[in-house]
């Protein structure tokens, strides 16, 4: 199955766990509203860093979705994998396998992030038993 629609994101930088400085890690918390086939909103949380070439960057997030995806009521765990490679993107978003709650229970698949215009979208190709 397929669900698009736009998303509007919030991060907010929070700061390093006591002891970690020096790795110079960006720590955010993230918080979504998903519109569209997917209507929900998530919050979770990223830890980024930058590379010693500008345009390279990494980061890894995990959120949890709470919703209704076309019409079906429950909540689900993305996982975020993401690397900018001298500006050169490449990113995986992924359902962590058995997060799926009530009528998600048993949701498998991947979402797409797309960005134009400073405007955020989605695509999600999934799975339900």
């Amino acid at each position: 199955m397929h669900a698009s629609g736009p998303f509007d994101v919030k991060l907010v930088s929070q700061p390093a766990v006591p002891g970690i400085e020096p790795a110079r890690l960006d720590r955010r918390t993230i918080d979504k509203q998903f519109h569209g086939d997917l209507e929900a909103t998530s919050l979770g949380e990223m830890i980024a860093a930058g590379g010693e070439v500008p345009g390279s960057a990494g980061y890894v997030a995990m959120e949890r979705v709470t919703g209704t995806l076309h019409g079906r009521h429950g909540s689900f765990v993305l996982q975020h994998s993401a690397t900018m490679n001298r500006g050169v993107p490449q990113l995986s978003v992924t359902v962590v396998p058995d997060s799926g709650t009530e009528e998600l229970t048993g949701l498998s698949g991947a979402m797409m992030i797309h960005i134009e215009s400073g405007k955020h979208s989605y695509t999600f190709d999934y799975q339900l038993p």
